[in-house]
């Protein structure tokens, strides 16, 4: 029975020996694009879209809140939900923001 356990053991130990090696064979360089500079265009203008899309929600959202504040009659309501629209103009318009501060 002890010899069978090692016997699977050296086996799976074998594949997986096999495997790594292959693996390593088989590795493919990465290469990067032609301007690196335009990757990292790329990518802040992808994390800029989904802070705007973020904001726009939040400004949705604080809407949704005046609304109900002005249908409850509920004064601390009304007061976080222009808060809250407040900040989704901010967050919505961070980049025109930052362009505007930098130059």
């Amino acid at each position: 029975m002890n010899h069978k356990f090692e016997k699977r053991v050296k086996r799976i130990y074998a594949l997986f020996a096999c495997f790594v090696l292959a693996m390593a064979v088989t590795i493919c360089p990465a290469f990067a694009a032609d301007d690196p500079l335009t990757v990292v265009n790329n990518l802040s203008d992808f994390i800029f879209s989904l802070i705007r899309a973020i904001g726009m929600i939040l400004l949705g959202f604080g809407i949704l809140q005046i609304g109900l504040s002005l249908k409850s009659h509920d004064p601390s309501q009304r007061a976080n939900g222009m808060l809250t629209v407040a900040g989704g103009i901010v967050i919505t318009f961070t980049k025109e923001i930052l362009t505007l501060i930098t130059g």
